[in-house]
C-alpha cells in the first residue's frame, strides 16, 4: 500500500500505467478516490477525478452543513455543488449527508439531484439505496425519544420515577425550555392549572 507501506493492497490505481495501490481504509488519508458504481473503479490521488473549483474564492467560503470554515484552494477534502455553485462541502460532512439520506440525497442548498448526484458518485461519495435514516423501517417517533421519568432529587411518586399517568400529581411534565429532564407535578409542585415547568439548569 503506497499509503501504510502494509502488504495486502487489493485496490490499484485505474489508470494506465499507474502502480500504485492501496488498502480501502486507507483511500480517505491518502486521498483516493473510489467510485461505487458502475465499473467500481479507484484512483490514486495523482490520477483522482477533481471538480473545477476556484483556486482562491474572493471570499472566505463555509461548509453549507457543518458552517467550517473551508480552505481558499482546491483539496480533496472540499467539494461544490455543479448546479448551484453555492454550496461548498466538507467531503466528510457530505458523506455523512448521503448515508443519512439515503434515496432523498440532493444538494442541501438548491434541492438539485440529478446534476448533484452524477457530480458526488464521480468524486467518490458512496450512496445508498434505502429510505432516509428518519423515514426507515425501524419508523422514528417523536414520542419514542422523549424523556419518560421524573429528575427532581427526591421522587415522591409511589410507581417510581417511570411511572406517568395523563392527569393528576403523577402527571410527568418534560422541562419547557430543554426537554431533557422531567418531573412529576406532584414532585416539583406544579400546579394543576399550569403546562409549564423548567429544570434547574434552564
Amino acid at each position: 500500500c503506497f499509503v501504510c507501506s502494509k502488504m495486502g493492497a487489493a485496490i490499484t490505481c485505474w489508470m494506465r500505467g499507474c502502480g500504485r495501490s492501496f488498502h480501502l481504509p486507507c483511500a480517505s488519508q491518502g486521498e483516493c478516490v473510489t467510485q461505487y458504481f458502475g465499473l467500481y473503479r479507484s484512483f490514486c490521488w495523482e490520477h483522482r477525478p477533481q471538480q473545477p473549483l476556484q483556486a482562491h474564492p474572493e471570499q472566505k467560503r463555509t461548509c453549507s452543513i457543518c458552517l467550517e470554515t473551508l480552505d481558499n484552494e482546491r483539496a480533496f477534502k472540499i467539494m461544490v455543488c455543479p448546479a448551484c455553485q453555492d454550496g461548498w462541502f466538507h467531503r466528510s460532512c457530505i458523506q455523512k449527508q448521503a448515508f443519512h439520506a439515503g434515496i432523498s440525497f440532493c444538494c442541501p442548498c438548491c434541492q438539485n439531484e440529478e446534476l448533484f448526484v452524477l457530480a458526488m458518485l464521480n468524486m467518490g461519495i458512496h450512496l445508498f439505496r434505502r429510505p432516509p435514516s428518519w423515514e426507515s423501517d425501524g419508523g422514528w417517533k417523536r414520542e419514542d425519544q422523549l424523556h419518560r421519568q421524573c429528575d427532581v432529587a427526591m421522587c415522591l411518586c409511589p410507581g417510581g420515577r417511570e411511572q406517568a399517568e395523563e392527569e393528576g400529581p403523577w402527571e410527568l411534565l418534560l422541562c419547557l425550555s430543554c426537554a431533557a429532564e422531567g418531573t412529576h407535578r406532584g414532585c416539583s409542585c406544579v400546579r394543576t392549572t399550569s403546562t409549564h415547568w423548567e429544570c434547574n439548569g434552564c
